[in-house]
């Protein structure tokens, strides 16, 4: 009896110390997810400059820098603040919590790499011709106003989480509120600020290749292995169950990337008579967006659909938008992020889980999640899309436009924003 007395203290130590190690472990499995979600800024830098021409290669890498270092800074003083600071709207659509707010660092840096890879997402689409300064400005606002309020609206307990919703909307790591917010913004800044001399040649757009294929093919990789920081980090917790839930999460991820790989690829074959790396390479990233939203409410099987789709989507999407819209997109930033962020937005109200319980339109769920998530989509779109229009037409006002000169666009931006080349020395290339 003495022994079963005596040993209530020690299970009680042994249970305290076990929730220690489970929250340094959470703390742990946070920070390395960051690190990797981090470097996916040069995963971002050799798809965007391998897809454009060599002459902007440096002021690719100047954005790319620029995104992480002022949105690192803008990130910590105000948006985090905006993020996850209390209610003050009464209605859960404006947050704040003071100036240089925080609930502990590996959070906050968690958070702020994904406030610069949202930013990041618009210098792909408006690469070789638009002014650094105006990006610059741009970039801010992005990542301490656009970016941070619109992510309050459902990861701090916002208005998508309402009692009015006709379900709580679901966004676990980010398909709208990171990449649609970026991709919408990126179909704004295209259309202001024009195509690349030379886009559209009687009204139909001319194919502008890349200056190297192998830089992006490694920066998709580079992408795709930061995705398991980014969707598997988004569990924010290690340990036990936890522990599960992301490793299942990471695996979903991996097999979407790769559905959506293959479809785009088979699709282009079909279409086109020869498999096409490009259209490939945006097809694993539209897979990857497809799933980050439901990335913790889906099946395998149910993940490698959303893929598949994703990659067709991204395919037609970005033919739609050169074709009809008119609109140049560099590297397919729009319809990687805005239209596949979308659909990994709404898949989950047609097959999404809940542990083991249907929640689709498609598994017995009904109409409620689907008319969630179509909220939370257009709500995204629409506040991306005006907030969006409003400071890049202040900014092309106050900063004499948003892009350079034609006699600087021909020379190049990295010769006539940085006064630097890539690419020393004389190069002879013979095509045919």
């Amino acid at each position: 009896m003495m022994l079963i007395l005596n040993s209530t203290p020690a299970i009680q130590d042994a249970a305290a110390v076990a929730a220690a190690v489970k929250d340094d472990m959470g703390m742990l499995w946070m920070l390395i997810a960051g690190i990797l979600v981090f470097f996916m800024q040069a995963g971002f830098f050799l798809v965007e400059s391998g897809m454009t021409d060599s002459k902007n290669a440096v002021n690719i890498a100047m954005k790319n820098f620029l995104d992480i270092a002022v949105g690192s800074l803008a990130f910590w003083f105000i948006g985090y603040s905006l993020m996850y600071g209390a209610d003050v709207s009464g209605g859960g659509f404006f947050h704040w919590g003071g100036f240089v707010f925080s609930q502990g660092a590996a959070d906050l840096f968690f958070q702020t790499v994904f406030a610069a890879t949202a930013a990041t997402i618009v210098s792909g689409a408006i690469a070789g011709r638009t002014k650094y300064t105006t990006y610059a400005f741009f970039s801010i606002i992005l990542t301490a106003l656009i970016y941070p309020i619109a992510g309050g609206w459902e990861w701090n307990g916002g208005w998508l989480n309402a009692e009015w919703m006709p379900a709580e909307f679901i966004d676990f790591a980010g398909s709208s509120i990171v990449h649609s917010v970026g991709g919408w913004a990126a179909l704004v800044a295209a259309w202001m600020v024009g195509p690349r001399i030379g886009k559209f040649l009687n009204g139909k757009p001319v194919e502008m290749h890349g200056h190297n294929q192998m830089y992006a093919t490694l920066g998709v990789f580079i992408l795709w292995l930061g995705w398991f920081g980014f969707n598997g980090g988004s569990q924010l917790a290690w340990g036990g169950d936890d522990s599960v839930a992301a490793s299942q999460v990471v695996l979903v991820t991996n097999l979407a990337a790769s559905a959506g790989a293959l479809s785009a690829l088979l699709f282009t074959w079909i279409k086109n008579g020869k498999p096409n790396l490009g259209m490939t390479l945006n097809g694993a990233l539209a897979g990857l967006v497809s799933i980050t939203a439901g990335c913790g409410n889906m099946t395998e099987g149910g993940s490698v659909l959303a893929g598949l789709i994703g990659g067709i989507l991204v395919v037609l999407s970005i033919g739609f938008i050169e074709k009809t819209l008119k609109i140049d997109d560099a590297v397919g930033a729009i319809s990687v992020h805005g239209v596949a962020g979308a659909w990994g937005t709404l898949v989950i109200g047609l097959w999404g889980v809940d542990g083991e319980t249907g929640i689709g339109l498609f598994n017995g769920g009904g109409v409620s999640q689907l008319a969630a998530q179509a909220i939370g989509v257009i709500a995204y779109a629409f506040w991306a899309i005006v907030l969006s229009y409003i400071f890049l037409t202040i900014l092309k006002a106050t900063c004499g436009g948003l892009r350079v000169t034609e006699e600087e666009e021909i020379a190049g931006l990295d010769i006539s924003e940085h006064g630097s080349i890539a690419y020393h020395g004389k190069r002879n290339r013979e095509l045919e």
